[in-house]
């Protein structure tokens, strides 16, 4: 998501046209969730565009047709999967990993479909799973055939934190829309893989956003010590300020780990014209 309506003219200029949308967002963060893959597979002329306008080391996390992982569950998946590598190979290395969302009804006793799918796929890319089934937090048993199976794979488990904000009741439209749409599942912050990816929804109110990822901030802190690369994805109902948001939680871990590189310069918001 880089086009988000309540950004534009604020946060990215406005109007843009669309090979320069990404680079403007590119200049606030250096990587992004590719949700909009889940929909459709891209044109592999759209995929150049964005390789085009983002530096080398720019984070593609892209997830998964849905047609792969919620309406054939993983199974008898090669032409769609085929296509779908075919259209993302202009990023390069810009694809940082290829997101496998389950649907919450994949559960425990899916996990060896869920095995023999992981080995199928190239070794060219890397993988991360997100998974919504309760009892993969709640199951010792469930929680350990999970993580043997992804580590077996060397593959990331990606966690949906959402318990800041579903800490007390929704006090804004796009929070009460949000309540009834995200999952409620237990924290988790245990790494896999030296390239952890987690996804942390906080609140409106900004103030409570940032004291509900002070977790995240000492969990990124020790990552990083141990010489692993995270990348976090910081939203909120509304995602008004995410990428300011964004910046903060990196400002916060960058104040403990200096060695850190900066994020670049914001591309000032100007208004376009013609002449």
């Amino acid at each position: 998501m880089w086009t988000h309506r309540l950004w534009q003219g604020r946060l990215l200029a406005h109007p843009l046209p669309p090979a320069e949308r990404l680079r403007h967002y590119a200049s606030w963060c250096d990587a992004v969730e590719g949700n909009t893959t889940f929909y459709a597979t891209p044109a592999r002329d759209t995929v150049a565009s964005w390789a085009a306008q983002t530096d080398p080391d720019f984070r593609f996390v892209l997830k998964l047709p849905k047609v792969i992982t919620h309406e054939r569950r993983l199974t008898d998946v090669g032409e769609p999967l085929r296509a779908f590598l075919d259209a993302i190979e202009p990023l390069g290395p810009r694809a940082h990993a290829l997101w496998i969302q389950l649907p919450g009804s994949f559960a425990p006793a899916d996990v060896p479909t869920l095995s023999r799918f992981l080995d199928q796929l190239p070794q060219a890319h890397r993988y991360a799973v997100e998974v919504r089934h309760p009892a993969f937090f709640t199951d010792a048993h469930a929680t350990r055939l999970l993580e043997a199976t992804l580590t077996a794979a060397s593959a990331e488990w990606i966690p949906f934190d959402t318990t800041a904000f579903f800490a007390s009741p929704p006090t804004s439209d796009a929070e009460r829309d949000a309540w009834t749409r995200k999952p409620r599942v237990p924290l988790r912050s245990l790494a896999l893989t030296d390239r952890p990816i987690v996804r942390y929804l906080g609140r409106d109110d900004s103030t409570r956003t940032v004291e509900g990822w002070q977790r995240w901030i000492d969990v990124t802190v020790t990552w990083l010590r141990e010489g692993r690369s995270p990348t976090m994805f910081i939203h909120t109902p509304d995602n008004a300020d995410a990428p300011v948001l964004a910046r903060r939680f990196h400002d916060e871990v960058r104040a403990r780990v200096p060695e850190l590189d900066a994020l670049p310069e914001p591309i000032p918001v100007e208004t376009l014209t013609l002449f």
